[in-house]
């Protein structure tokens, strides 16, 4: 199996919308940007429901890594 160049995590799984009900839905998968510098803080980037990104705090999501094929069918989703 070849490994992947980029092992960040693409997506992660919203654990907690509180005070974000409009942007995020607890349970749902969404895209994770890398940034470094947000990291450094705490926070990740993250494409909310209203397709943009901003950072949030990181124990709001539990980031996850997926199967090639899924991350593929998913990328292909998030930028239609």
């Amino acid at each position: 199996m070849k490994k992947k160049e980029n092992q960040f995590p693409q997506f992660g799984l919203c654990l907690n919308n509180e005070g974000y009900a409009a942007s995020f839905e607890v349970g749902k998968v969404y895209r994770v940007i890398q940034d470094d510098e947000a990291a450094s803080h705490g926070y990740i980037r993250v494409i909310d429901e209203s397709g943009e990104d901003y950072t949030y705090t990181a124990n709001r999501f539990h980031l996850i890594q997926l199967p090639a094929t899924v991350e593929k069918a998913l990328l292909a989703v998030f930028q239609a």
